[in-house]
């Protein structure tokens, strides 16, 4: 008998026999699934407290069926509940060149938790990504221009009328949907949202009901948006004012002299004051407005920051900008297509108490320090290119700041492109800007309805 035929047989013999089926102890059926409903309400509760991460709370219905079936749905039809809104989720940028509407899929950073979850959304099929509000996507039909709010955790959607009227009105619309940014806000019942379209020189609104959309501002240029609480406000450039921009609170914001204007950004630089920029950011629950000063003697750039305090009871006014001189572990990332506060404190590649933004002067991303008041240029041996020619492959991998300054640059984002590298694409880089190029073509605008 050979040694092969013996290590078989001592291999079967030594299998275990069958066990006889068992009983499941009775005592498992006390486990985690039987929780008392008040308690499993009370962990729910804990989890909605924190206020910006609804993929916890999509988990946690997940557990089993009956923490499911007596806890309430994470899809808010209406899109209207900020507690169902993934408000802490940021959209990376893969920078590869490919459009995240084409790829359809994003990947989404938690900027509280440090999570990244990339997901796939064939809702973003034959549309172009126009904005984010809260986690919320703001989508824009390529061939209908019909415009849609997508929650890429829970796929609710909600659809808005065609912006081809729009278009067709200011003209050059292939170079507005370029431009356009939009962002979602409360609408003037209370179990809506409206959406609001900023072009240059025109702002627009609508509400899922409309059949249209309305002019809302159309003599002043908006430089900065923020929903905020359930309102969208803004800044107008240049009478530096902080206005409601929708709801409107009178009428029905047919008229632009119905902006209520908040408050008045004060005045610290005189004849010179046309050469700020003020920008709108939530920052912890509160509203800021920080005015970015044009570079002084020394070509340093300077902030002024204030805290909008809003008085209740409505009216001309009913804003106070109280002065700050500390961010705390807070930093800003600004700019007009969006801007962003994160806690330094849950991401420790930042720095706290400082303001992150893209230098048009020097052409450079540039790290401000409200302790120090002095700037530093951040990335300048990432630059692949020197305006120019390619000096150097791309530089990887990406920081934090990288990504979160990408976020607020809608534009190269949309792109698939990190803005620290792309905000300038030299005429030599021939294959991407063709490739630009032929994504920009298919854009349509539809043909105009027959009269009857």
């Amino acid at each position: 008998m050979s040694m092969q035929t013996v290590a078989r047989r001592k291999r079967k013999g030594a299998s275990l026999a069958p066990l006889a089926p068992s009983k499941r102890p009775a005592r498992a059926s006390d486990g985690w699934a039987s929780l008392p409903t008040d308690i499993v309400d009370l962990v729910l509760r804990r989890i909605l407290a924190g206020g910006d991460d609804i993929v916890d709370y999509i988990a946690f219905r997940g557990v089993c069926f009956n923490w499911r079936a007596c806890t309430p749905p994470p899809c808010d039809p209406t899109l209207r509940d900020p507690c169902l809104r993934p408000r802490g989720w940021v959209a990376l940028c893969d920078g590869d060149a490919v459009r995240p509407d084409e790829a359809c899929e994003i990947p989404f950073f938690n900027t509280r938790t440090a999570r990244r979850i990339r997901i796939h959304l064939p809702e973003l099929r034959r549309h172009r990504i126009v904005g984010f509000t809260d986690g919320l996507v703001i989508l824009l039909h390529k061939s209908t221009t019909a415009v849609r709010v997508l929650h890429p955790f829970t796929r609710v959607a909600v659809d808005l009328p065609p912006l081809a009227s729009v278009f067709r009105e200011i003209g050059r619309w292939k170079e507005h949907r370029l431009n356009m940014r939009a962002v979602v806000c409360g609408a003037n019942s209370a179990n809506s949202i409206a959406v609001v379209v900023r072009f240059p020189w025109k702002v627009v609104a609508a509400e899922p009901d409309d059949t249209d959309w309305k002019l809302i501002n159309g003599s002043d240029d908006v430089w900065s948006m923020l929903s905020f609480q359930g309102t969208l406000y803004g800044t107008l450039s240049p009478s530096r004012e902080i206005v409601q921009l929708y709801p409107p609170p009178l009428g029905d914001g047919d008229d632009d002299s119905q902006l209520m204007v908040i408050a008045q950004i004060p005045n610290m630089l005189g004849d010179h004051i046309h050469f700020c920029e003020p920008f709108l950011v939530e920052s912890g629950g509160r509203m800021l407005v920080a005015d970015r000063y044009p570079p002084g003697e020394l070509g340093v750039v300077s902030y002024g920051l204030y805290e909008v305090h809003l008085r209740s009871g409505g009216g001309i006014g009913t804003g106070e900008l109280i002065p700050m001189k500390c961010l705390g572990d807070r930093a800003l990332f600004l700019n007009r297509d969006r801007c962003l506060s994160v806690s330094a404190r849950n991401l420790p590649s930042l720095s706290g108490n400082s303001i992150y933004y893209f230098s048009m002067r020097g052409r450079h991303v540039v790290l401000h320090s409200l302790m120090t008041g002095l700037s530093e240029k951040l990335g300048e041996h990432c630059q692949i290119h020197n305006m120019v020619d390619r000096i150097r492959p791309s530089v990887r991998p990406f920081t934090i700041a990288d990504h979160l300054l990408t976020y607020c640059h809608h534009r190269e984002w949309a792109k698939g492109l990190m803005f620290q590298e792309y905000h300038h694409i030299p005429q030599s880089f021939k294959e991407l800007r063709e490739s630009i190029r032929a994504n920009i073509s298919k854009l349509r605008m539809p043909p105009r309805a027959k009269r009857q």
